[in-house]
């Protein structure tokens, strides 16, 4: 039992630290305001450097929430035969421990307060309660078209919110890497030796 448990917390820590580093070494964010600001022409959002960085800080936090919202509802789900050719999902056994280690394992890595940690879990609820209000059958997204998403808003908002139809599709196509990244990190660790549940 205490060798199961241990297993959790290895593979929630490890999830942590590989999306951290991913969006990190991929430049996700940074690579987004950029290419936004050739685009549209925005040049006004870099030219003051303390103003840059704030934005670019609360754009990679914006990502990790939506990272964080894919990987948990990769690895904290199961997809089981059902009647008829279905497919039911059911929650992993140990889904509820492995997310508490999880959002552990991120406080420690970015050396979160108390207060810090929880206002990072309150916005990661929020993101996962309004996507699961706007569940609706998925269909395939035009590159011109805004993702129905709350990182879409929240991001388009914060990097311009007089330009809110440039800025979502912008946040759209980003949104699109960070859940790459976020399925390859979580799919990895579910696909490892010994790793079938987290």
């Amino acid at each position: 039992m205490a060798g199961a448990k241990q297993l959790g917390v290895t593979a929630a820590d490890q999830l942590a630290a590989k999306l951290l580093e991913t969006l990190a070494r991929e430049r996700v964010i940074p690579r987004f305001v950029d290419s936004y600001v050739v685009e549209n022409s925005r040049h006004a959002l870099q030219v003051h450097a303390a103003l840059y960085r704030d934005l670019l800080a609360l754009l990679q936090r914006e990502a990790l929430l939506a990272a964080c919202v894919c990987a948990l509802g990769i690895v904290s789900v199961e997809k089981l035969p059902a009647a008829r050719g279905k497919q039911r999902v059911v929650p992993r056994k140990g889904a509820a421990t492995f997310r508490r280690r999880f959002l552990a394992a991120l406080a420690e890595q970015h050396r979160w307060t108390a207060g810090d940690a929880l206002e990072f879990q309150s916005d990661l609820q929020m993101y996962e309660d309004l996507l699961a209000r706007n569940a609706s059958p998925q269909r395939a997204r035009k590159a011109f078209e805004a993702a129905n998403h709350p990182f879409v808003d929240r991001c388009a908002f914060l990097l311009d919110s007089s330009f809110m139809a440039e800025a979502r599709v912008a946040a759209s196509r980003t949104l699109r890497i960070v859940e790459e990244i976020a399925a390859a990190a979580a799919n990895q660790l579910l696909d490892s030796p010994g790793r079938g549940s987290p």
